[in-house]
């Protein structure tokens, strides 16, 4: 069977290494080009990028698809079976939808339809869902809106971050497109009705403390370790990276105690681990003990 793997990060990795290791003919891989990262800015390679170049497969970096009728032609040049797609950065037009002999296949990291869209894993912990999981679903024009071939679904555990949570729906999603691609299960409509996990950006790093101290505390942990959560101490930032419940009342945003507790809108937290900018991450004991925080203090 002759495949095109489209995909770009981390969590993609996983499912190319299970179809590679299957023995499956993938003939392109297709993700983001390279683009400046660190402090040098040097051009770096995304995670599929890499994974593809150690398992010999040639790869693709279009800027984009829709009107490029050079890369459609090469794509429609593979003589494809099918093309799996996992956060791969790209819409798909239906011109390319329509080439392989069996479509596309997406991995969706939500139990569709709940959150379509481009954060799923984020919008799960952040809604203080009990449960998410992995979709298989056969591509189409809309937006995550596809037929449904496999469903899987995982817990989400109390303390879970969207790292830990990412790391076990990327494992899982390689199976379950190895199971998709086997069995060929029949497609079923998605229900109805639908909700959407929106485009994170860093401006969503900032710790609104009139929220509900609970809403706070999945927010520190959908955001970890992107895009973080922060807050302005003395017109600095300073980074929230785990959170704890706390007792105690006051206006939000105002320290308690020197323990750095926090009041919030509806009830109190106490950071357990914060990072100044340009320094390491560290308890908040140990940040305290070289960083005064009198209680009164004001943060926002």
């Amino acid at each position: 069977m002759r495949l095109a793997f489209m995909g770009s990060p981390d969590f993609a990795v996983p499912a190319l290494e299970a179809l590679h290791g299957a023995g499956y003919d993938l003939v392109a891989a297709y993700c983001q080009p390279p683009r400046p990262a660190g402090r040098g800015h040097r051009l770096a390679k995304c995670a599929v990028h890499v994974a593809a170049e150690r398992f010999g497969i040639p790869v693709r970096n279009p800027t984009r698809l829709r009107h490029n009728a050079d890369e459609l032609a090469y794509f429609q040049s593979l003589g494809l079976d099918v093309a799996v797609v996992a956060a791969y950065g790209l819409i798909l037009p239906a011109d390319f939808l329509d080439t392989p002999k069996r479509g596309c296949l997406n991995i969706h990291a939500s139990l569709l339809p709940h959150w379509r869209g481009a954060a799923p894993i984020h919008a799960a912990i952040l809604a203080g869902e009990a449960e998410t999981g992995i979709t298989i679903m056969q591509m189409d024009q809309g937006l995550d809106t596809g037929p449904i071939l496999l469903t899987e679904s995982v817990t989400i555990g109390s303390a879970e971050t969207t790292a830990t949570l990412h790391d076990r729906l990327a494992a899982l999603g390689a199976r379950l497109i190895l199971r998709a691609l086997a069995e060929t299960p029949a497609p079923r409509p998605q229900p109805e009705p639908a909700t959407y996990a929106p485009k994170l950006s860093r401006m969503d790093a900032l710790i609104d403390w009139a929220a509900p101290a609970d809403a706070i505390e999945r927010r520190v942990r959908a955001f970890t370790p992107w895009p973080g959560t922060e807050t302005r101490l003395e017109g600095k930032t300073l980074k929230i990276l785990a959170v704890e419940p706390a007792e105690g009342c006051g206006d939000p945003g105002t320290v308690l105690d020197d323990r750095l507790t926090v009041a919030c809108g509806r009830g109190t937290l106490r950071p357990t681990m914060v990072q100044r900018a340009g320094r390491a991450a560290m308890p908040t004991e140990a940040f305290l003990r070289g960083y005064k925080v009198p209680p009164g203090t004001k943060l926002g």
